[in-house]
Protein backbone atom coordinates (compact mmCIF):
# COMPACT_ATOMS: atom_id res chain seq x y z
CA UNK A 1 0.00 0.00 0.00
CA UNK A 2 1.69 3.05 -1.12
CA UNK A 3 -0.69 5.74 -0.61
CA UNK A 4 0.69 8.54 2.24
CA UNK A 5 -0.04 8.35 5.59
CA UNK A 6 -0.67 11.31 7.46
CA UNK A 7 -0.33 11.74 11.45
CA UNK A 8 -4.23 13.47 12.45
CA UNK A 9 -4.29 15.09 15.84
CA UNK A 10 -7.84 15.34 17.96
CA UNK A 11 -7.63 17.97 19.75
CA UNK A 12 -9.21 17.97 22.93
CA UNK A 13 -12.70 18.45 24.04
CA UNK A 14 -11.39 22.15 26.21
CA UNK A 15 -8.71 22.41 23.03
CA UNK A 16 -10.93 22.95 19.96
CA UNK A 17 -11.29 26.54 20.86
CA UNK A 18 -7.26 26.65 20.95
CA UNK A 19 -6.45 25.32 17.89
CA UNK A 20 -3.91 28.13 16.29
CA UNK A 21 -1.75 27.77 19.67
CA UNK A 22 -1.98 23.67 19.33
CA UNK A 23 -0.69 24.08 15.88
CA UNK A 24 1.96 26.64 17.45
CA UNK A 25 3.45 23.92 19.75
CA UNK A 26 3.08 20.66 17.34
CA UNK A 27 5.54 23.10 14.95
CA UNK A 28 7.86 23.88 18.22
CA UNK A 29 8.15 19.91 19.39
CA UNK A 30 8.92 18.66 16.04
CA UNK A 31 11.38 21.37 15.50
CA UNK A 32 12.68 20.46 18.93
CA UNK A 33 12.42 16.67 17.73
CA UNK A 34 14.17 16.97 14.56
CA UNK A 35 11.38 15.48 12.44
CA UNK A 36 10.41 17.39 9.20
CA UNK A 37 7.09 17.75 7.79
CA UNK A 38 5.64 19.16 4.32
CA UNK A 39 2.28 21.15 5.29
CA UNK A 40 0.60 21.30 8.87
CA UNK A 41 -3.27 21.62 8.02
CA UNK A 42 -7.06 21.81 9.46
CA UNK A 43 -9.30 19.77 8.13
CA UNK A 44 -12.56 20.44 10.38
CA UNK A 45 -11.51 19.91 13.83
CA UNK A 46 -8.42 18.24 12.87
CA UNK A 47 -5.24 18.95 12.64
CA UNK A 48 -3.15 17.01 9.51
CA UNK A 49 0.41 16.32 9.50
CA UNK A 50 1.99 15.02 6.27
CA UNK A 51 5.56 14.36 8.02
CA UNK A 52 8.38 12.53 6.60
CA UNK A 53 8.29 9.83 9.17
CA UNK A 54 4.67 9.82 10.27
CA UNK A 55 5.57 7.05 13.57
CA UNK A 56 8.23 9.36 15.44
CA UNK A 57 6.25 12.65 14.43
CA UNK A 58 3.29 11.01 16.03
CA UNK A 59 5.25 9.79 19.19
CA UNK A 60 6.37 13.64 19.77
CA UNK A 61 3.26 14.99 19.31
CA UNK A 62 2.08 13.02 21.86
CA UNK A 63 4.04 14.23 24.67
CA UNK A 64 1.86 17.60 24.40
CA UNK A 65 -1.25 18.46 26.68
CA UNK A 66 -4.42 19.67 24.57
CA UNK A 67 -4.24 16.44 22.39
CA UNK A 68 -7.38 13.91 22.81
CA UNK A 69 -6.26 11.61 20.26
CA UNK A 70 -3.23 10.75 17.79
CA UNK A 71 -3.01 8.77 14.91
CA UNK A 72 -1.69 7.74 11.40
CA UNK A 73 -4.25 7.53 8.83
CA UNK A 74 -4.76 7.05 5.53
CA UNK A 75 -6.87 9.97 3.44
CA UNK A 76 -9.62 9.31 1.19
CA UNK A 77 -12.75 11.37 -0.13
CA UNK A 78 -15.98 11.21 1.92
CA UNK A 79 -17.49 9.01 -0.18
CA UNK A 80 -19.15 6.14 1.02
CA UNK A 81 -18.34 3.41 -1.10
CA UNK A 82 -15.02 4.72 -1.18
CA UNK A 83 -14.59 4.67 2.59
CA UNK A 84 -16.14 1.51 2.75
CA UNK A 85 -13.56 -0.16 0.09
CA UNK A 86 -10.16 1.93 2.56
CA UNK A 87 -11.20 0.70 5.71
CA UNK A 88 -12.09 -2.90 4.29
CA UNK A 89 -8.38 -2.80 2.78
CA UNK A 90 -6.55 -0.97 5.70
CA UNK A 91 -8.35 -3.48 8.14
CA UNK A 92 -7.39 -6.75 6.16
CA UNK A 93 -3.64 -5.54 6.27
CA UNK A 94 -4.13 -5.11 10.05
CA UNK A 95 -5.77 -7.94 11.35
CA UNK A 96 -3.49 -11.18 12.04
CA UNK A 97 -5.15 -14.47 11.89
CA UNK A 98 -7.67 -15.47 14.35
CA UNK A 99 -8.20 -11.47 15.60
CA UNK A 100 -11.99 -10.12 16.55
CA UNK A 101 -11.93 -6.49 15.35
CA UNK A 102 -14.58 -3.39 15.75
CA UNK A 103 -14.98 -0.87 13.30
CA UNK A 104 -15.54 2.22 14.54
CA UNK A 105 -16.71 5.57 12.41
CA UNK A 106 -17.12 8.88 13.34
CA UNK A 107 -17.64 12.19 12.48
CA UNK A 108 -19.71 14.20 9.49
CA UNK A 109 -21.57 12.01 7.84
CA UNK A 110 -24.20 13.74 4.25
CA UNK A 111 -26.99 11.33 3.06
CA UNK A 112 -25.86 8.57 5.04
CA UNK A 113 -24.84 7.84 8.65
CA UNK A 114 -21.80 6.94 10.40
CA UNK A 115 -23.57 3.82 11.62
CA UNK A 116 -24.11 2.56 7.52
CA UNK A 117 -20.40 2.78 6.98
CA UNK A 118 -19.86 0.39 10.47
CA UNK A 119 -22.09 -2.11 9.11
CA UNK A 120 -21.12 -2.32 5.14
CA UNK A 121 -17.36 -2.29 6.26
CA UNK A 122 -17.61 -4.73 9.00
CA UNK A 123 -19.44 -7.06 6.25
CA UNK A 124 -16.60 -6.31 3.83
CA UNK A 125 -13.93 -7.12 6.53
CA UNK A 126 -15.67 -10.52 6.75
CA UNK A 127 -16.05 -11.27 3.37
CA UNK A 128 -11.70 -10.41 3.25
CA UNK A 129 -10.57 -11.86 6.16
CA UNK A 130 -12.82 -15.40 6.07
CA UNK A 131 -9.49 -17.47 5.62
CA UNK A 132 -7.79 -16.21 8.36
CA UNK A 133 -10.72 -16.55 11.07
CA UNK A 134 -11.44 -13.26 12.30
CA UNK A 135 -14.25 -12.07 13.77
CA UNK A 136 -16.02 -9.15 14.27
CA UNK A 137 -16.78 -8.19 17.94
CA UNK A 138 -18.08 -5.08 19.81
CA UNK A 139 -16.79 -1.83 21.24
CA UNK A 140 -16.07 -3.44 24.34
CA UNK A 141 -14.56 -6.56 23.44
CA UNK A 142 -12.23 -6.29 20.72
CA UNK A 143 -8.61 -7.28 19.58
CA UNK A 144 -8.54 -4.69 17.16
CA UNK A 145 -10.02 -1.14 16.44
CA UNK A 146 -10.32 0.00 13.04
CA UNK A 147 -11.38 3.58 13.24
CA UNK A 148 -12.30 6.17 11.14
CA UNK A 149 -13.29 9.77 11.18
CA UNK A 150 -14.96 11.49 8.61
CA UNK A 151 -14.36 15.35 7.76
CA UNK A 152 -16.86 17.10 5.61
CA UNK A 153 -14.22 16.18 2.79
CA UNK A 154 -12.41 13.61 3.39
CA UNK A 155 -12.47 10.08 5.37
CA UNK A 156 -9.23 9.36 8.08
CA UNK A 157 -8.79 5.52 8.31
CA UNK A 158 -6.29 4.83 10.96
CA UNK A 159 -3.39 2.70 10.47
CA UNK A 160 -2.70 3.17 14.30
CA UNK A 161 -4.72 5.28 17.15
CA UNK A 162 -3.50 6.43 21.00
CA UNK A 163 -5.07 8.20 23.21
CA UNK A 164 -3.60 11.90 24.28
CA UNK A 165 -3.46 13.83 27.34
CA UNK A 166 -6.38 15.59 27.10
CA UNK A 167 -6.42 19.06 28.90
CA UNK A 168 -5.12 22.43 26.63
CA UNK A 169 -2.15 23.51 24.54
CA UNK A 170 0.60 24.63 26.92
CA UNK A 171 0.31 28.32 27.58
CA UNK A 172 -3.11 28.80 26.53
CA UNK A 173 -3.73 30.30 29.76
CA UNK A 174 -0.71 33.30 29.36
CA UNK A 175 0.37 33.69 32.40
CA UNK A 176 3.55 32.15 34.04
CA UNK A 177 3.04 30.31 37.12
CA UNK A 178 5.88 29.06 39.70
CA UNK A 179 5.76 25.48 40.99
CA UNK A 180 7.49 23.29 43.49
CA UNK A 181 8.44 19.91 43.00
CA UNK A 182 9.46 18.34 46.57
CA UNK A 183 8.15 14.92 46.81
CA UNK A 184 5.25 12.72 44.21
CA UNK A 185 1.84 14.70 44.83
CA UNK A 186 3.61 18.37 44.21
CA UNK A 187 5.13 16.36 40.85
CA UNK A 188 1.39 15.73 39.46
CA UNK A 189 0.79 19.27 40.56
CA UNK A 190 3.33 20.66 38.50
CA UNK A 191 2.30 17.85 35.86
CA UNK A 192 -1.41 19.26 36.22
CA UNK A 193 -0.56 22.98 36.00
CA UNK A 194 0.93 22.36 32.75
CA UNK A 195 -1.93 20.20 31.78
CA UNK A 196 -4.23 23.41 32.63
CA UNK A 197 -2.20 25.61 30.25
CA UNK A 198 0.47 27.66 32.41
CA UNK A 199 3.56 28.91 31.63
CA UNK A 200 5.18 26.95 34.30
CA UNK A 201 8.62 27.41 35.80
CA UNK A 202 9.85 24.65 37.92
CA UNK A 203 11.59 24.87 41.54
CA UNK A 204 13.03 21.52 43.12
CA UNK A 205 13.38 21.34 46.79
CA UNK A 206 15.40 18.76 48.35
CA UNK A 207 16.46 17.59 51.59
CA UNK A 208 19.49 15.46 50.87
CA UNK A 209 21.81 14.68 47.66
CA UNK A 210 19.72 11.16 47.55
CA UNK A 211 16.66 13.45 47.79
CA UNK A 212 17.81 15.35 44.88
CA UNK A 213 18.52 12.47 42.47
CA UNK A 214 14.85 11.28 42.55
CA UNK A 215 13.20 14.54 41.99
CA UNK A 216 15.71 15.20 39.15
CA UNK A 217 14.70 12.32 38.25
CA UNK A 218 10.94 12.98 38.44
CA UNK A 219 11.45 16.90 36.94
CA UNK A 220 12.64 15.09 33.71
CA UNK A 221 9.92 12.67 32.79
CA UNK A 222 7.59 16.21 33.27
CA UNK A 223 10.20 18.59 31.12
CA UNK A 224 9.74 16.49 27.58
CA UNK A 225 5.93 18.21 28.12
CA UNK A 226 7.01 21.85 27.50
CA UNK A 227 7.50 22.73 23.82
CA UNK A 228 11.00 24.09 24.10
CA UNK A 229 14.43 23.12 23.47
CA UNK A 230 15.24 24.65 26.67
CA UNK A 231 14.56 24.89 30.41
CA UNK A 232 15.50 27.24 33.11
CA UNK A 233 15.32 24.85 36.53
CA UNK A 234 15.24 26.41 40.05
CA UNK A 235 16.96 24.54 43.19
CA UNK A 236 17.01 25.02 46.89
CA UNK A 237 18.33 22.78 49.89
CA UNK A 238 15.08 22.75 52.88
CA UNK A 239 17.12 21.28 56.08
CA UNK A 240 13.85 19.20 57.01
CA UNK A 241 14.52 15.59 57.51
CA UNK A 242 12.42 13.36 55.17
CA UNK A 243 9.93 11.55 57.28
CA UNK A 244 5.99 11.16 57.04
CA UNK A 245 6.26 14.28 60.52
CA UNK A 246 7.91 16.54 58.82
CA UNK A 247 5.53 16.75 55.84
CA UNK A 248 3.18 19.55 57.48
CA UNK A 249 6.76 21.51 58.14
CA UNK A 250 7.69 20.95 54.17
CA UNK A 251 4.58 21.95 52.98
CA UNK A 252 4.42 25.60 54.71
CA UNK A 253 8.54 26.15 53.83
CA UNK A 254 7.95 25.00 50.43
CA UNK A 255 4.88 28.17 50.50
CA UNK A 256 7.91 30.41 51.96
CA UNK A 257 10.17 29.45 49.17
CA UNK A 258 7.99 29.55 46.52
CA UNK A 259 6.80 33.28 46.96
CA UNK A 260 10.22 34.46 48.06
CA UNK A 261 11.77 33.06 44.14
CA UNK A 262 8.53 34.58 42.80
CA UNK A 263 8.99 37.94 43.70
CA UNK A 264 12.47 37.99 42.60
CA UNK A 265 11.66 36.13 39.13
CA UNK A 266 8.59 38.53 39.28
CA UNK A 267 6.04 36.00 38.53
CA UNK A 268 2.70 36.61 39.92
CA UNK A 269 1.37 33.29 40.56
CA UNK A 270 2.46 30.33 42.95
CA UNK A 271 1.46 26.32 42.25
CA UNK A 272 0.52 25.01 45.59
CA UNK A 273 0.47 21.10 45.67
CA UNK A 274 -2.20 20.82 47.88
CA UNK A 275 -5.67 18.67 47.54
CA UNK A 276 -8.45 18.61 50.21
CA UNK A 277 -8.65 15.25 48.96
CA UNK A 278 -5.78 14.64 50.57
CA UNK A 279 -4.80 17.29 53.19
CA UNK A 280 -6.85 19.65 55.97
CA UNK A 281 -8.20 22.44 55.30
CA UNK A 282 -6.58 24.25 57.83
CA UNK A 283 -3.64 23.64 56.42
CA UNK A 284 -4.11 24.14 52.77
CA UNK A 285 -5.43 28.05 54.51
CA UNK A 286 -2.09 28.13 56.00
CA UNK A 287 -0.30 28.02 52.89
CA UNK A 288 -2.85 30.39 51.61
CA UNK A 289 -2.29 32.52 54.48
CA UNK A 290 1.50 32.37 53.33
CA UNK A 291 0.91 33.30 49.79
CA UNK A 292 -1.70 36.18 49.91
CA UNK A 293 0.30 37.74 52.40
CA UNK A 294 3.25 37.70 50.07
CA UNK A 295 0.92 39.65 47.80
CA UNK A 296 1.03 36.77 45.07
CA UNK A 297 -1.60 34.85 43.42
CA UNK A 298 -2.41 30.96 44.96
CA UNK A 299 -3.33 28.44 42.58
CA UNK A 300 -4.48 24.73 43.95
CA UNK A 301 -3.82 22.65 40.71
CA UNK A 302 -4.89 19.70 42.49
CA UNK A 303 -8.13 20.82 43.68
CA UNK A 304 -9.66 17.43 42.72
CA UNK A 305 -7.39 14.75 41.97
CA UNK A 306 -9.05 12.81 38.96
CA UNK A 307 -8.01 9.79 37.20
CA UNK A 308 -7.08 11.40 33.83
CA UNK A 309 -3.92 13.05 35.85
CA UNK A 310 -3.49 9.71 37.44
CA UNK A 311 -3.13 8.00 34.33
CA UNK A 312 -0.93 10.60 32.87
CA UNK A 313 1.31 9.98 35.50
CA UNK A 314 1.88 6.51 34.83
CA UNK A 315 1.84 6.76 30.94
CA UNK A 316 5.22 9.20 31.61
CA UNK A 317 6.57 7.06 33.76
CA UNK A 318 6.20 8.69 37.52
CA UNK A 319 3.26 5.10 38.35
CA UNK A 320 5.83 3.63 40.54
CA UNK A 321 5.59 6.73 42.58
CA UNK A 322 1.79 6.45 42.76
CA UNK A 323 1.78 4.35 45.95
CA UNK A 324 3.17 6.70 47.79
CA UNK A 325 0.65 9.34 47.45
CA UNK A 326 -1.86 6.84 48.56
CA UNK A 327 -0.13 6.57 51.76
CA UNK A 328 -0.81 10.30 52.39
CA UNK A 329 -4.67 9.38 53.20
CA UNK A 330 -3.59 7.74 56.52
CA UNK A 331 -1.23 10.58 57.43
CA UNK A 332 -2.85 12.23 60.70
CA UNK A 333 -1.90 16.28 60.94
CA UNK A 334 -1.84 18.21 63.95
CA UNK A 335 -2.41 22.01 63.69
CA UNK A 336 0.21 24.16 64.96
CA UNK A 337 1.86 27.11 64.48
CA UNK A 338 5.72 26.07 63.90
CA UNK A 339 7.97 29.03 63.30
CA UNK A 340 9.91 27.78 60.04
CA UNK A 341 10.94 31.31 58.78
CA UNK A 342 14.70 30.58 59.41
CA UNK A 343 14.37 27.25 57.44
CA UNK A 344 12.48 29.74 54.44
CA UNK A 345 15.79 32.07 54.62
CA UNK A 346 18.65 29.21 54.68
CA UNK A 347 16.77 27.40 51.48
CA UNK A 348 16.52 30.82 49.61
CA UNK A 349 20.37 31.24 50.08
CA UNK A 350 21.29 27.83 48.89
CA UNK A 351 19.09 29.07 45.33
CA UNK A 352 21.04 27.82 42.11
CA UNK A 353 19.34 28.05 38.50
CA UNK A 354 20.26 25.70 35.80
CA UNK A 355 19.38 25.40 32.35
CA UNK A 356 19.61 22.50 30.04
CA UNK A 357 18.97 21.77 26.66
CA UNK A 358 16.06 18.99 26.89
CA UNK A 359 17.06 15.97 25.53
CA UNK A 360 18.38 12.16 26.79
CA UNK A 361 20.84 13.56 29.32
CA UNK A 362 18.74 15.84 30.88
CA UNK A 363 19.61 13.89 34.57
CA UNK A 364 23.22 14.17 34.02
CA UNK A 365 23.51 17.54 32.78
CA UNK A 366 21.60 19.02 35.86
CA UNK A 367 23.14 17.36 38.42
CA UNK A 368 26.71 18.20 36.63
CA UNK A 369 25.49 21.59 36.71
CA UNK A 370 24.95 21.96 40.71
CA UNK A 371 27.06 22.92 43.17
CA UNK A 372 26.08 20.83 46.09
Amino acid sequence: MNEPAFVVVFPSIFAKNKQSLLVSNIKKILKIQNQRYSTITKDDDLIIIDANDPVFASSAINQLFGVGQVSIARRTENKFNGIVSTVAKIGTSLLLRGEVFYVKVEGHASGYLPKDVEIAATSALIEKTVDMDCKPGTEAKHDKLIHCYLTKKNAYVSIFLEKGHGGVPYNSQEEQILCCIFDELSAISCLEAIKQGFDVRILVCYTTDANLMELVKMTNRIIPRLPSSSVTLDFCQIAIKDTAKTLQQKILVTSGVLCQLAKKQKIQRVCLSLSPLVFPVWLIEQSLDIVTKSKLIPWIALAGLDQAIIDTAKEIGLGKYLSRIEKLGSLRFTKSKDDVSGIIQKAVKSHQSVTVKIGPNNIHDILDSLEH
